[in-house]
């Protein structure tokens, strides 16, 4: 068991990464990946991108640049996990496993639902025209992205706390209903970066393909510079102080700079620096700090082959995690295997007609107690201490008897009761499928032998 925390990030495939991705997500991410006390999964949100656009040419070519942008910014694969969503068969699964616990009132209250319908009835359509059962339980699929893999800490911004939240309340609701005991998963925590920047776009409303404002993040120096030389500024003329602390300009180099150098920027503009060159440095700074990323991601793009390898690497890991995870929710919820009953039915019924017996002895305090034993020798059943001999016996009668047993399951093992009294415990089983063979196997085992 590591005692490292797990973060996990995703980052939606709907179009082509910008300087305000990799300011406010990727750059931040990646510097954290490199803590030692980090367990970090990063991955591509492509089922996510579908609820957004039903364009598949763009998703497709999405998928291939954001994947190349993490690596290109530095990812480091044989230090993370780093996948796409839509190669872990489990995440699915899992989702369908949630949305059966999920409640609707929970859905109803999510934000971007909420936005939805509100802006349907302020214009007058109907409620729910245009909004799809992928909108509605995107929340649902959230959970199961954040709750697969166990994550304790999910970075976000503040518009997404609501889907951690929500995590949280599903987790808890499965682990109620189905955990006898067991908490399954881990309740997250919304990872919030007070110092994560959130750039401005060319017109100084915040960078976002919605408002067709952004700087793409490994465009050509020439086209880098284009967009540069069409950021809205003031009217001031060289020689003019300007103001650095009301510059869009300004705020996107000091994202990018070290604070000398934003300190020696802020002077010179408050000096009287004219925005054509103050532009012109903001693309030597962009340029000097993204110039050899823009290469790695460029020689990227040209070897698909190569990203879908350490895609399939990624996902390989992940499910490693994933997998046997998944089967143990769908043990817990019932999905079990006929085969497996049956086998474990009729092996255990053999050897509990067979040899199954009952073995007392007395403790170094004076207690009295017995063991119940399987067939092979192990042990099922531990009783509690008892103060003579006699006690122990009528206990071990009434469980010969046939009357129902009120077994109650408890992590990986049980304890016994009769008439409201604990009477025995079993041991701890490896997991989940040996602690219910064992069950099974006492159920015979205390079976009265019909001649």
């Amino acid at each position: 068991m590591t005692n490292r925390t797990r973060i996990l990030t995703g980052i939606t495939t709907t179009g082509t990464p910008h300087l305000g991705n990799y300011a406010g997500a990727i750059r931040p991410a990646i510097l954290a990946s490199r803590d030692s006390n980090a367990d970090s999964f990063y991955f591509l949100a492509d089922y996510h991108a579908l609820i957004k656009c039903d364009d598949p040419l763009r998703i497709q070519r999405s998928r291939l640049e954001i994947a190349a942008t993490w690596l290109a910014g530095g990812l480091d694969v044989d230090r993370v996990t780093f996948y796409r969503q839509s190669d872990i068969p489990e995440i699915p699964e899992l989702t369908w496993l949630l949305t059966c616990v999920a409640a609707k009132g929970l859905l109803n209250r999510a934000h971007a639902y909420k936005a939805s319908v509100d802006k349907n009835v302020e214009t007058g359509e109907d409620p729910d025209a245009g909004i799809t059962m992928g909108l509605y339980s995107y929340p649902v699929l959230m959970a199961a992205d954040i709750l697969m893999f166990n994550a304790h800490k999910v970075p976000v911004g503040r518009d997404q706390i609501q889907h951690v939240e929500m995590a949280r309340d599903i987790g808890q609701r499965f682990n109620h209903l189905f955990g006898q005991g067991k908490e399954f998963f881990t309740m997250p925590e919304a990872l919030i970066e007070e110092s994560v920047a959130t750039l401005p776009g060319l017109d100084g409303r915040k960078m976002s393909k919605s408002y067709d404002n952004t700087i793409p993040l490994f465009t050509s120096a020439k086209d880098m510079k284009d967009a540069i030389s069409r950021i809205v500024t003031d009217s001031r003329a060289p020689g003019e102080a300007k103001d650095p602390d009301n510059s869009h300009l300004f705020t996107l180099f000091q994202a990018f700079a070290t604070p000398a150098q934003a300190d020696e920027f802020r002077s010179e503009l408050l000096g009287g620096l004219g925005w054509g060159e103050a532009k012109n440095r903001l693309f030597q700074l962009l340029d000097n700090e993204l110039g050899e990323s823009r290469e790695r991601y460029h020689q990227l793009i040209e070897r698909p082959a190569d990203l879908e390898d350490i895609l399939q690497h990624g996902a390989k890991k992940a499910r490693a995690v994933a997998t046997p995870f998944l089967n143990e929710l769908r043990e817990a919820v019932g999905l079990r295997s006929f085969v497996n009953q049956v086998q474990v039915a009729a092996t255990t019924k053999k050897k509990a007609a067979k040899a199954a017996r009952f073995v007392s002895f007395r403790e170094d305090d004076g207690s009295f107690r017995f063991r119940l034993l399987a067939a092979d020798g192990e042990q099922l059943l531990l009783s509690r201490n008892f103060a003579d001999g006699k006690t122990a016996g009528q206990v071990t009668k009434q469980l010969q008897s046939g009357q129902a047993l009120d077994v109650r399951s408890e992590d990986l093992g049980f304890s016994v009761w009769l008439e409201g009294e604990c009477v025995g415990d079993s041991p701890a089983f490896a997991d989940v499928a040996a602690r219910d063979a064992a069950v099974e196997a006492l159920r015979i085992a205390l079976t009265p032998v019909q001649e």
